[in-house]
């Protein structure tokens, strides 16, 4: 794949996860040093979720996030546009629905709440998909978006860049099955704005009471709002 910018073509991002497919968690934990499993604990902590409730965990992948969600008791729909990472899920017990982020398959004001981990910045417009997920989020619902961001402390920005750019390729290079997509992944988590900006954009999409917090000093940042009809947007930090 072409070097990254945030024009992402939704064809050749869609083949770049069918390519990585059948060892993404694995590669995943190995180059989180394990911390995606603390971060996913937090997500779902963050939602207060109870038994019942509806919810849609948008690019999904392989249904990780999702089944975490599920063991709540709330009901989990895992939606993604990797037909290979939506096969790669050893979740058969737990509704997959194939789905561009930006046109969900799903009817209006049908979830309790949305939830994107690590997808949004793979998005072509992610104010678009934000929109969407307001659509098919009841009033009063809620939205949760895990991503990466900017870590504040200028050591540990530093230490962070230099890992992106030098040892996420050299282990990648070792333990996944395509390499080079997280060449791209890298560069998409470079360009990817900080809190404050996301922070806005979420705002300006249809959702209120945004308000955000850093995990791991920053190197990734949950994003909390409400999707509300009468109340202008808010930001919170």
């Amino acid at each position: 794949m072409a070097r990254a910018s945030l024009d992402k073509q939704p064809d050749q991002v869609a083949a770049m996860f069918d390519a990585v497919a059948a060892r993404y968690d694995r590669t995943n934990t190995v180059l989180s040093g394990g911390q995606d499993r603390r971060w996913r604990r937090h997500a779902v902590r963050a939602l207060a979720l109870h038994r019942g409730q509806r919810v849609l965990d948008v690019a999904a992948g392989t249904a990780v996030s999702t089944a975490a969600l599920a063991a709540t008791g709330a009901w989990c729909v895992a939606t993604d546009f990797s037909l290979g990472m939506l096969g790669a899920s050893r979740h058969p017990e737990l509704p997959r629905v194939a789905g561009d982020a930006m046109r969900l398959p799903f009817a209006d004001g049908v979830f309790d709440a949305v939830t994107i981990s690590f997808g949004l910045r793979n998005v072509l417009d992610p104010s678009a998909a934000l929109s969407e997920f307001a659509r098919v989020t009841r009033p009063g619902g809620q939205l949760l978006v895990c991503e990466f961001s900017r870590p504040r402390p200028a050591p540990v920005r530093w230490a962070y860049h230099r890992y992106l750019r030098s040892v996420l390729p050299w282990l990648a290079g070792r333990v996944s099955s395509d390499p080079s997509a997280y060449t791209y992944l890298q560069e998409t988590i470079e360009q990817w704005p900080d809190q404050v900006r996301l922070a806005g954009l979420i705002a300006g999409s249809g959702w209120s009471e945004v308000a955000w917090r850093n995990m791991t000093f920053g190197v990734v940042a949950l994003h909390h709002a409400i999707r509300t009809e009468d109340a202008p947007p808010s930001v919170a930090g």
